[in-house]
C-alpha cells in the first residue's frame, strides 16, 4: 500500500518551517510554499515556478497539498450553496456559502467537528452524536474548498472577494476543538495568504465558558452566543450545556471577552420556538439578561427538520419581539432563512458519519 504523504494544508507558520527544516531546507521555502498555497490556492508543486524544478521533485516525493474531496455540492433557489465535503477517513461534514441579500459578497459558514458534541434539541445537527474533531488542515480546507468553487484564486483584494466573511456556525461546538480551530483560523486570516480580517470572522459558541477569554485574546474574532433562552429552565431543556455552565457564568464570561465594544459587539443567536421563548416577556427578560453589554441580536425563525418537536413562531409574533429589542437601542434583525430548500438553514446541517463502535478482541 503506498504511503499517504504528509498534508502541508493546516500545518502553522512554525510547523511548515519546521517540515522544511526536517529535508535540510531553511525558513523562506515555507515563505514560498505559504504565498503558493494560501494566495495563489494552488496545489501542484509542479506549477509553483519560483520553485526550482529539482526542489519540486523533491517536495512531491513527501508532501502533497491536498482540499478535502467535494463529494456533493446543492445550490438553492435563493443562491445559497452547500457542500458535502469527505476527509481522508470517509467521514463527511458541511460547509455553506450563503450570499448577502444586497450585495455581491457573503459568508462561508464552517464546520469545526464531525456530528457535535451537543444535543440542542431544536437543532438537526445535534441529533448526530458527535465522530470527531476536525483537524486544522479540515477547517481550512473547507473555505478554499469554496474558493475552488468559486473561481477565487489568487486572492484578491478585500473589494474583489465575494467570499469575504466567515462565520464558524456549522456542525459542530467550535470551543470543544479550539486549538484546531485556532491554528485553522490564524491560517486563513494570515495576511500573506487568504488574509480574512478578524473583523469578518465571527465564531458561535454555545457557552463553552473557560474557553471564551482564551478565544477573545488569542484571536480576537467577534463572539457570537447560540443563546436562544432567557432562564436557566428553558435554557437547560434546550440547550443541555446550560446545566454545566448556567447563565449567570455565561454572561459574566461575556462580560470578560476581550476586545467587546460598542464598535465589536457580541452577537445573541436567539431561536424564535413557538410557545417556548417568544413571549414579550421573553424579550423583555432578554433586555434585562444582557444589560451592560455591548450586545446586538440575531432572530432566527425555527428551521423545521424530519422529527423535530417545536414550531417556528407565527411572523407576528417574531416581529413583536424584534420590536421590543429594537425600542430598546439595540440591533435586532429578523434571520430569514437562506438554503431552506437543501436543509443549509440554521440548524439543518447534518451527514451521515457515524462514530466507529469499538471492536472487542477475542477471547
Amino acid at each position: 500500500m503506498d504511503e499517504i504523504k504528509k498534508n502541508l494544508i493546516g500545518l502553522s507558520r512554525a510547523e511548515l518551517i519546521d517540515e522544511m527544516a526536517r529535508i535540510g531546507e531553511k525558513p523562506f521555502r515555507a515563505k514560498q510554499l505559504w504565498h503558493w498555497m494560501y494566495n495563489r490556492g494552488e496545489t501542484d508543486f509542479a506549477v509553483m515556478s519560483s520553485i526550482s524544478k529539482v526542489m519540486q521533485a523533491r517536495l512531491s516525493e513527501t508532501f502533497e497539498v491536498r482540499r478535502p474531496k467535494v463529494e456533493r455540492e446543492l445550490l438553492s433557489t435563493d443562491g445559497t450553496r452547500k457542500w458535502l465535503l469527505k476527509f481522508d477517513d470517509g467521514n463527511e461534514a458541511e460547509t455553506v456559502f450563503i450570499p448577502d441579500m444586497d450585495e455581491e459578497r457573503g459568508s462561508v459558514c464552517i464546520s469545526t467537528q464531525v456530528g457535535c458534541t451537543l444535543t440542542c434539541k431544536f437543532c438537526h445537527t445535534g441529533t448526530q452524536l458527535l465522530v470527531r474533531n476536525l483537524t486544522a488542515a479540515e477547517i481550512v480546507g473547507q473555505f478554499m474548498a469554496g474558493r475552488d468553487a468559486y473561481g477565487e484564486w489568487p486572492t484578491p483584494d478585500d473589494t474583489g472577494r465575494m467570499l469575504s466573511n466567515i462565520v464558524v456556525m456549522g456542525m459542530g461546538e467550535p470551543l470543544y476543538n479550539f486549538d484546531n480551530v485556532a491554528t485553522a483560523l490564524e491560517i486563513l486570516m494570515d495576511g500573506e495568504g487568504i488574509g480574512i480580517s478578524r473583523r469578518r470572522i465571527t465564531l458561535s459558541t454555545s457557552g463553552v465558558v473557560p474557553m471564551m477569554k482564551v478565544c477573545g485574546e488569542r484571536l480576537g474574532v467577534n463572539l457570537a452566543i447560540s443563546l436562544h433562552a432567557v432562564t436557566d429552565e428553558i435554557r437547560d431543556r434546550i440547550m443541555p450545556i446550560n446545566k454545566k455552565y448556567p447563565l449567570r457564568e455565561l454572561i459574566q464570561a461575556c462580560h470578560d471577552y476581550p476586545g467587546a465594544s460598542n464598535a465589536r459587539r457580541i452577537t445573541f443567536e436567539y431561536v424564535m420556538l413557538k410557545g417556548v421563548n417568544d413571549s414579550a416577556a421573553d424579550a423583555r427578560a432578554l433586555l434585562k439578561l444582557i444589560k451592560g453589554l455591548p450586545a446586538k441580536f440575531n432572530l432566527i425563525p425555527f428551521n423545521p427538520w424530519p422529527g423535530s418537536e417545536f414550531e417556528c413562531s407565527d411572523h407576528k409574533t417574531v416581529k413583536a419581539f424584534s420590536d421590543i429589542l429594537q425600542d430598546a437601542g439595540y440591533a435586532a434583525p429578523i434571520r430569514w432563512p437562506r438554503g431552506r430548500d437543501i436543509l443549509a438553514a440554521c440548524g439543518q446541517l447534518r451527514s451521515e458519519s457515524q462514530r466507529q463502535k469499538k471492536t472487542q478482541p477475542e477471547s
